[in-house]
């Protein structure tokens, strides 16, 4: 069993940024890869950006944020996420995803977001 726990969430400003970080009781290379999500309030959870950990760490991006966030680990535990430019439309609670070489998932409680003025 993997826990893992996402913190750096709050309120930001149009234009601001923020680093959410996603940290794992196991080194993060017991997953294939690992991912953040985001749900915002009266939609599905949608995929954000994924990092594949054993792949030399190669990513993928949603349109909506490509060029604007950016996923990358420390290599040891902990998966980060850098939003700059935030917009309102991407408020939502973040979570960050861990799948297994086995495509088991594991996910965090998830940590909120808010851009507004």
């Amino acid at each position: 069993q993997v826990q893992l726990a996402e913190s750096g969430g709050g309120l930001v400003q149009p234009g601001g940024s923020l680093r959410l970080s996603c940290a794992a009781d196991k080194t993060i290379f017991i997953f294939k890869s690992m991912a953040w999500y985001r749900q915002a309030p009266g939609k599905q959870r949608e995929w954000v950006s994924t990092i594949y950990v054993t792949n030399g760490g190669s990513t993928n991006y949603a349109d909506s944020v490509k060029g604007r966030f950016t996923i990358s680990t420390d290599n040891a535990e902990t998966l980060y996420l850098q939003m700059a430019s935030l917009k309102p439309e991407d408020t939502a609670v973040y979570y960050c995803k861990g799948e297994s070489r086995l495509g088991r998932n594991y996910w965090g409680q998830g940590t909120q977001v808010t851009v507004s003025l």
